[in-house]
């Protein structure tokens, strides 16, 4: 029969037990980390980079454990489900913290914002608004606007597919500057550079990494860059942001555990990868691939969590995107 001096005593044995584990080393074993797309991309690359760094400086072994599908849904979920120990984290992205909760609504198998215990942003990765050249004259933003407004839904834009940040992203860009373009959406971005280049659509916003090389080979022609301040690499190309105010549509990498973490883990773990991503020599890896490194505090990178649910939900609805 419970008692109050019971229940006491078992309370008081919890906190103890607690106690004693915030207090032991950590990590003792080796740690997990889920990254929820197939291997070879920016996020296991970004993860690759950093966990070969902590198992150096943890002594214990950092696992990769690549766990694509379902726009990234498939893997954070399984991070969502992990015992809260801090032996298994996972890469979290712009989709699953950003667009999925508005895009799927009651199918999304997690809720982004009750089920994480926020890390630290790891990496963005820059994102070009980029025309074919045979195809559109205008050479700055601000002549691409007045042709769009001079010729609604004439020009095509390609994405990776429904409801991808590179879809959404057009999608802000056509409301904010009261333009419409067509949408043509793609099974990823491979397919939609080959038709950007050959004509069949004449405009895109897509990776740095993939378009960059075609926009030095004077395939393509670049108008903007989307992150909030002009690139390293495109020092003379301007940011969206320089026309319209606040304008920052960007493929982000961040690093979660799930929630409950004891917060003593996750704030290690957070300090532990800042100081791995502010070394030159990954920073300069990552900017070989143009991705800049980017780390923040667990409280930081959480504010920014909450400032991504509250930026595309509205974009969403307002453009009416839905998935089938």
């Amino acid at each position: 029969m419970w008692s109050f001096k019971s229940g006491l005593a078992a309370a008081l044995v919890l906190v103890s037990t607690l106690a004693a584990t915030a207090q032991e080393p950590y990590p003792t074993r080796p740690v997990r980390v889920i990254v929820p797309f197939a291997a070879g991309g920016a996020s296991d690359m970004i993860a690759r980079l950093v966990a070969e760094r902590l198992q150096a400086r943890w002594g214990q072994g950092v696992v990769i454990e690549n766990m694509g599908g379902g726009g990234s849904n498939i893997g954070v979920a399984a991070l969502a489900r992990a015992t809260p120990d801090g032996y298994t984290i996972g890469l979290i992205n712009a989709s699953s913290h950003g667009l999925n909760k508005a895009l799927y609504k009651e199918r999304l198998p997690f809720d982004p914002e009750r089920d994480f215990a926020p890390i630290s942003q790891l990496a963005i990765t820059p994102n070009v608004l980029v025309v074919n050249p045979d195809k559109v004259p205008a050479k700055t933003v601000p002549e691409f606007i007045a042709l769009l407004k001079q010729n609604p839904n004439k020009f095509n834009f390609g994405s990776s597919g429904i409801g991808t940040s590179l879809h959404v992203g057009m999608e802000l860009f056509q409301q904010e500057t009261g333009t419409k373009l067509a949408h043509v959406p793609y099974r990823g971005s491979g397919p939609m550079m080959v038709d950007l280049l050959s004509g069949q659509i004449e405009v895109a916003l897509d990776g740095a990494a993939v378009a960059w090389p075609y926009v030095e080979a004077g395939k393509l022609r670049a108008l903007a860059i989307s992150i909030p301040k002009r690139a390293d690499f495109a020092p003379d190309l301007p940011a969206l942001s320089e026309f319209l105010p606040g304008f920052d549509v960007t493929a982000w990498h961040g690093l979660a555990a799930p929630a409950k973490t004891p917060p003593a883990i996750v704030e290690k773990i957070s300090r532990d990868v800042r100081e791995i991503l502010a070394t030159p020599e990954v920073r300069e890896k990552l900017a070989a691939a143009k991705i800049i490194a980017l780390g923040m505090t667990p409280q930081d990178f959480k504010a920014f969590l909450d400032g991504e649910l509250k930026k595309w939900a509205p974009v969403i609805e307002k453009a009416n995107i839905k998935l089938d």
